[in-house]
């Protein structure tokens, strides 16, 4: 007797959420910090490798983070689309709807891919000087940006690729992919700046060529897997339907991403306005920061995937638990990282740029952004939560308002009347608790999980003789 064909995909339908949702989330949040390891040691090797030009180098790297931020995150939020629509067709047991949206997310990502790197390389010198950038690195950043999005249909297609694992419950292919590539990007890193004595250029460069890897690498593991997300080439096409589906949730998501960087590009350019040691300090700190950043986040993705998963499954209730134990976790998991990265906060700071006045500063920036996570990770895991229900556009216009329009009225109208780097940062905590509000607001207003069962118990209800 031949043996019934196990089932590969992990589930998230049945059995214990608690222990399922950290299972799920922390190779996400490991993916982002390794991710983040290997553009610190970008940092790093130009800070400590490129002679005269070291700080000019580290600024000129961190200047670009907002700008790639905005780029990327639309399109990551689209990525999300895509876990969304894929995570409820595989809860509703509908192969033929997995298989559309899993080809149209690949195509679309190559495609929105080369759209951002033709447009990107328009406007590049025009937006790092809009930015503030000093003159004695815009010339730096600049080179590093171009030579960066010619990798950026490489870029979205692995964020896309690692999208469609994620939304079968596969969080640790995408991981394992990144650390190879990521590897690779440390020692590319370390020919090209220390050995043929490139500086911004040659990490922009290794930083492209491992991307190329990470995403060739996860799409051959997408073709050859044996699970319902199985990519065949041959049947590479896009489906309009499940492409407008995507979009519907994915546009609102990557503009509510979008949102964060245009409100930091803002915040960047006050920063820029204080000089070079203070770009600096705020470059290195964030490298670390976003350490916990990507640990409470990971939490908002898995509360994306179970709702949307269960959702599909008509399993409401499960869709209540799945987001308790995702806000619960996220809050713990950020306190517990939040105090690792204050303990040694300075220490290492210190691996980027040893000047004691970039310590102090990049320091200052930890204890109030990290404040901020707090409040970070009761938005995100709200927001993942409508998500999961399909619902985007609400948790978009509330980042508008609560976060990029609070940021920009704090920089242009608070900020010039004392114009000194706390007063920047104070920002962050204080836009994270209003739209924290906003969006329980929200979740309160809509009771998306609340509304199914009313309707399910109208369906099923058996009527009076």
């Amino acid at each position: 007797m031949a043996k019934a064909k196990v089932r590969k995909e992990p589930d998230l339908l049945h059995g214990s959420i608690w222990n399922k949702v950290p299972r799920f989330a922390l190779p996400i949040a490991a993916t982002g910090i390794l991710s983040q390891l290997f553009n610190a040691a970008d940092l790093a090797i130009v800070g400590n490798f490129t002679g005269d030009v070291a700080t000019q180098s580290v600024a000129a790297v961190g200047a670009n983070s907002a700008v790639i931020g905005l780029l990327v995150n639309l399109f990551v939020g689209i990525a999300l689309g895509a876990n969304v629509v894929i995570a409820t067709a595989i809860g509703r047991g509908d192969k033929q709807a997995v298989q559309k949206a899993v080809h149209s997310a690949v195509l679309m990502s190559v495609f929105g891919g080369v759209l951002i790197c033709l447009i990107g390389q328009l406007i590049a010198r025009p937006l790092l000087s809009a930015m503030s950038v000093p003159e004695d690195v815009l010339s730096l950043a600049v080179l590093y940006l171009r030579i960066y999005l010619i990798g950026m249909p490489v870029i979205l297609l692995y964020n896309f690729e690692a999208a469609i694992f994620r939304s079968v419950g596969e969080s640790k292919t995408p991981l394992l992919v990144l650390a190879g590539s990521g590897v690779l990007n440390v020692l590319l890193n370390l020919l090209f700046v220390v050995v043929l004595h490139r500086t911004v250029d040659g990490v922009a460069a290794a930083t492209v060529l491992s991307n190329t890897v990470s995403a060739a690498w996860l799409f051959v593991k997408i073709v050859k897997t044996d699970m319902i997300i199985r990519v065949d080439v041959k049947q590479l096409r896009m489906d309009w339907q499940s492409s407008m589906k995507m979009l519907k949730i994915g546009i609102p998501a990557g503009v509510q991403g979008a949102m964060f960087s245009i409100s930091n590009m803002v915040i960047q350019a006050a920063i820029n306005s204080l000089g070079t040691a203070v770009m600096a300090a705020s470059s290195a700190a964030f490298v670390i920061e976003i350490v916990a950043y990507f640990v409470m986040s990971s939490f908002s993705q898995a509360c994306t995937t179970f709702v949307g998963q269960n959702y599909g499954a008509g399993q409401i209730k499960r869709c209540r638990k799945s987001f308790f134990y995702c806000m619960l976790e996220s809050e713990l998991a950020t306190v517990l990282t939040m105090v690792l990265v204050l303990l040694f906060g300075r220490a290492m700071l210190r691996i980027f740029d040893n000047n004691s006045e970039v310590v102090d500063l990049g320091y200052l920036r930890l204890e109030l952004v990290l404040l901020s996570y707090l409040f970070t990770a009761m938005y995100d895991g709200m927001s993942g939560y409508l998500r999961g229900f399909g619902k985007s556009l609400v948790p978009a216009i509330l980042t508008i308002l609560g976060v990029c329009g609070f940021r920009i009225f704090w920089i242009y109208l608070i900020f010039p009347k004392e114009p000194t780097f706390r007063n920047i940062l104070v920002v962050y905590p204080l836009s994270m608790a209003l739209t924290a509000v906003l969006m329980l607001g929200a979740v309160v207003y809509y009771r998306p999980a609340h509304k199914f069962l009313k309707a399910e118990e109208k369906e099923t209800a058996v009527p009076e003789a």
